[in-house]
C-alpha cells in the first residue's frame, strides 16, 4: 500500500516487473496515479501553502519591525533589533525553503504521473486525473489570494502620510502584498499549468483519452499477445 507522505515510486523497468496480469498493472497504476492526483492538487497543499505565506508575511512584519524602532528613537532598539531580525528570518526563510521545495515536489511528481501515464492505458480510470473541480478550487482561491496582495501593497502606499505614516510601515505593507501576490500567483500557475497537463496528455475529453493499444502489457508474464492482423 502507498505511504500518504511520500511520493510513489516510479514503475519498474521492463526487466523487473513481475504483474501477474494486467488487472494487477491496472490496480497499481491507478493506486499510483491517484497519490501523485492527491499531492499535486490537494486541498491540503493549498492550505500549506497559504500556510508558508503567512510565516512569510509574520517574518516580514518581524524584520521590518527595527525600522520603526529606529525611526521612532526608541531606546530599545540596538537591543531588541537584531532580537526581531534573527525571529524575522527565522520565520521567513522556512517560508521560502518551503514553497522552493514544493515546487520541487511538483515537478518530481508530475515527472511520476507520465510514466505511469506511459505504462498502460486505461481512459475511464485516468479520467479522473483531470480533476476539473479542485484545478477550479486553486484558481478561484489563488486569485483572491493576488488581488488581496495587490490590494495591500497599493493601500501602502496611497495612504501613506508623511509624519503619520513611517518608513517602516510602508515598508511592511508593500511586503506583505508582494508575499500574498506571489502566492497567489503560484497557485494560477499550477491551476493552469494542470490544466495544460491534462489537456496535452489526456485530450480534450475523457472519449478520446489514449485510445491507442498498450504494446507493454502483452508484454508481461502471463498475458496473451493478440494475433497480427491478417492471421489466423
Amino acid at each position: 500500500m502507498l505511504r500518504r507522505r511520500t511520493l510513489p515510486p516510479p514503475p519498474p523497468p521492463v526487466h523487473l516487473r513481475t504483474w501477474p496480469d494486467r488487472n494487477t498493472l491496472l490496480a497499481d497504476r491507478g493506486m499510483a496515479l491517484e497519490e501523485l492526483r492527491r499531492r499535486i492538487l490537494g486541498v491540503h497543499r493549498l492550505l500549506l501553502l497559504w500556510l508558508f505565506a503567512l510565516g512569510g508575511v509574520v517574518g516580514w512584519a518581524l524584520l521590518t519591525l527595527p525600522i520603526e524602532m529606529i525611526e521612532d528613537r526608541d531606546p530599545m532598539a540596538f537591543i531588541m533589533g537584531p532580537v526581531c531580525a534573527i525571529l524575522g528570518l527565522a520565520a521567513f526563510a522556512p517560508s521560502v525553503i518551503g514553497v522552493l521545495l514544493g515546487i520541487r515536489s511538483d515537478r518530481k511528481a508530475r515527472e511520476l504521473t507520465a510514466s505511469w501515464l506511459d505504462l498502460d492505458s486505461h481512459p475511464a480510470s485516468d479520467a479522473t486525473l483531470r480533476s476539473p473541480g479542485l484545478s477550479l478550487v486553486w484558481l478561484l482561491a489563488s486569485l483572491m489570494v493576488c488581488t488581496l496582495g495587490l490590494w495591500a501593497s497599493f493601500a501602502a502606499t496611497a495612504h501613506a502620510e508623511p509624519g503619520r505614516d513611517s518608513y517602516g510601515d510602508v515598508a511592511r505593507g508593500m511586503g506583505t502584498g508582494l508575499i500574498l501576490w506571489l502566492t497567489g500567483l503560484v497557485g494560477i500557475t499550477k491551476a493552469f499549468g494542470h490544466y495544460r497537463w491534462a489537456m496535452r496528455k489526456l485530450g480534450p475529453t475523457p472519449l478520446t483519452t489514449r485510445h491507442r493499444p498498450s504494446g507493454r502489457a502483452s508484454e508481461l508474464p502471463g498475458t496473451p499477445s493478440s494475433p497480427p492482423a491478417g492471421r489466423r
